[in-house]
């Protein structure tokens, strides 16, 4: 396999010419993320709160409350988002706490990705491992205290 022209005139100490720019995106182009991945949240949202979970038959059942009667992170998540959709704050803190947050977070990240996109401005999300660990962390001591007596404002 022979090398490549750029490769060899490179080995033999002559300048290589740079790369020409990408062509830039345009607007349109550069929003159709941002906006497609906020319609499907939107469009999720919707099938939420017009179908509601409280009324039996419509989703199913946690399979680890099914199957172990114990309390998942998610646990609640569908009745919380279907009182968010209403404008129940309240009833969705009171259904799953730590989903509201989640949806706090979702936006922050949704309009920074908006603006970001609009302007023309690459768009990097990069979450430092301890983070990860952090999350973690947060979502089993949320998980472990809603399953105690201690916790039971958290339960769903």
């Amino acid at each position: 396999m022979s090398p490549s022209p750029s490769g060899a005139a490179a080995r033999h100490g002559h300048p290589v010419p740079p790369a020409p720019p990408a062509p830039p995106r345009s607007r349109a182009r550069r929003l159709l993320a941002p906006v497609g991945a906020l319609a499907g949240v939107v469009a999720a949202f919707a099938y939420v709160g017009a179908v509601d979970p409280n009324e039996p038959g419509h989703y199913p059942v946690c399979p680890l409350f099914r199957l172990t009667g114990l309390y998942c992170p998610g646990c609640g998540g569908l009745r919380s988002a279907h009182a968010f959709a209403h404008g129940d704050l309240p009833t969705a803190l009171a259904a799953n706490a730590l989903a509201v947050v989640g949806y706090g977070v979702f936006a922050v990240v949704a309009v920074l990705w908006l603006v970001r996109a609009y302007r023309g401005v690459p768009t990097r999300l990069s979450v430092p491992t301890v983070w990860w660990w952090g999350i973690g962390a947060v979502l089993t001591l949320f998980t472990l205290v809603r399953n105690l007596p201690l916790g039971s404002a958290l339960v769903p």
